[in-house]
């Protein structure tokens, strides 16, 4: 498995996009405590959520090619159960619908992040310190905010065995740890 240093340099050699790395980093977090809440290899996890869209920009976001354009690239640098894992974050590019437990937390744990960001930016000072879990959830309800957000997506955690409200607060928890890191 590739390591984390390693990793880091493939997304920035592939993603200039700042805001993107901001995304990818903010879903590694995600992943490393979805997997610690799921005793699973939280750094396997990680990896695919740091590298999740490590293609975006060369697949210009075609949802035809984004995911499994990654899979060629990371093919043998991750387990293929997290290659697996990214392609199918983006159901699309496969017309095949998720069923494994890595790719339900990949799908839930990278989106929760658009809505966790979109939530702060609210919030007067644009930081993620202040925000509460009940913000979130309440922000969930209402399909005008975040628009963009698949909430679909993010109650993909339900069927890992997260309630809802735990998996906002842990998604807020760990991307709270690395505020510095994202900027916010």
């Amino acid at each position: 498995m590739i390591s984390r240093e390693n990793a880091l340099n493939l997304l920035n050699d592939n993603i200039q996009n700042a805001n993107m790395i901001k995304h990818c980093l903010a879903s590694e977090a995600v992943l490393r405590a979805i997997a610690l809440k799921l005793n699973m290899d939280q750094d396997e996890w990680g990896l695919a959520g740091l590298l999740h869209d490590i293609d975006v920009e060369i697949t210009n976001a075609d949802p035809y090619q984004h995911g499994p354009y990654a899979a060629g690239m990371l093919d043998g640098l991750l387990s293929p159960e997290a290659v697996d894992a990214i392609v199918m974050h983006n159901e699309v590019a496969t017309g095949k619908e998720r069923t494994t437990i890595f790719q339900h937390a990949l799908a839930a744990g990278e989106t929760i992040t658009g809505l966790i960001m979109a939530t702060a930016m609210v919030y007067p000072d644009k930081k993620l310190a202040p925000v509460k879990t009940k913000s979130i959830t309440k922000r969930m309800k209402e399909k005008a905010f975040a628009a963009s957000v698949k909430r679909e997506n993010i109650l993909e955690c339900e069927m890992i065995g997260i309630p809802i409200e735990e998996f906002a607060e842990l998604s807020l928890i760990a991307m709270q740890q690395i505020s510095n890191e994202l900027g916010f």
